[in-house]
């Protein structure tokens, strides 16, 4: 019996095309990023972990779900007990922004603390398991004073400067009155900004937030008593309320962005010259700067 050729052509088309749907259903968890063909919405999440000393990869990722019409809602699972104002403000930022198109929520981990707060307080609703560290919301500029290692081996300092504080913080010397009242009013002026912007994201009066803000820690209990966060639970619980807050219905897809993504090569780069830095960074006699940071 003789085959209809535009029957036969419709066949191998159809063939053509569930190998390669299937193809990039296969791609899609080999890559583990969530993204194959489901059907159901999806919740992105961005991981927030460790000492913030750069927000720019983390912000790629909050930047790749904006744009992503697939991506109802975001999680923030934050791990981290904050690191520099500077990285910490511009992730809030980005995360307000996002807030715009998107439904955010805060699922804090073992640790989210000073900076790490910071952020969560940028989402529509901060979750936080009953065991959680946070608060620590405060600034702090730390200085090392190595005069009497210095005197010890016989190693004397000299400075040449442009103005008398140009070498303020200097680890050579202790510092002066001035010096201290100079850095002290840097720290009360970043600390302003912490609590007002938690005040006007968390809907709290000023005066009570600064009650609060003395740097000391809750955990995430003691936390939803004082509207820090607004309830107890884990990152699946996280998941579920964003996709509420979405309008989902069933059970949401979870997504990691792409760019979180690197090679083994990469990796292993990234991870080398991360040690290093903070070898660096542990032996370094001066400051790195304002921070938001769980002491």
């Amino acid at each position: 019996m003789r085959r209809h050729p535009v029957i036969l052509g419709f066949a191998i088309l159809f063939f053509i095309g569930v190998v390669f749907f299937t193809l990039i259903y296969l791609l899609g968890l080999f890559k583990g990023d969530g993204r194959s063909l489901h059907l159901r919405a999806k919740v992105g999440v961005v991981p927030i972990e460790g000492v913030l000393i750069d927000g720019s990869d983390i912000i790629a990722q909050i930047d790749e779900f904006a744009n992503d019409n697939g991506i109802k809602a975001v999680v923030l699972r934050i791990n981290s007990p904050g690191g520099g104002v500077a990285a910490s403000q511009e992730i809030f930022q980005s995360v307000r922004e996002l807030g715009k198109t998107k439904k955010v929520v805060a699922s804090m981990g073992a640790v989210a603390a000073s900076g790490g707060y910071l952020i969560a307080t940028a989402a529509d609703r901060i979750v936080a398991n009953p065991g959680t560290i946070t608060g620590s919301i405060s600034a702090v500029i730390q200085f090392a004073d190595i005069q009497e290692l210095l005197r010890k081996v016989g190693v004397r300092s000299s400075v040449v400067k442009s103005g008398k504080f140009k070498d303020m913080g200097s680890p050579a010397r202790e510092m002066t009155l001035e010096e201290k009242q100079i850095f002290q009013s840097i720290v009360d002026d970043i600390y302003d900004q912490f609590t007002r912007t938690v005040s006007e994201n968390r809907k709290v009066p000023l005066e009570t937030i600064l009650n609060l803000a003395d740097g000391r820690i809750f955990t995430g209990r003691q936390a939803l008593a004082v509207k820090l966060v607004d309830e107890l639970g884990g990152f699946q619980d996280a998941v579920s309320l964003a996709g509420r807050l979405a309008g989902m219905d069933g059970k949401p897809v979870i997504v990691y962005s792409a760019k979180k993504k690197s090679n083994l090569w990469r990796y292993l780069l990234e991870s080398t010259a991360s040690a290093l830095s903070d070898k660096i960074q542990d032996s370094s006699a001066g400051s790195t700067g304002a921070q938001y940071l769980l002491q």
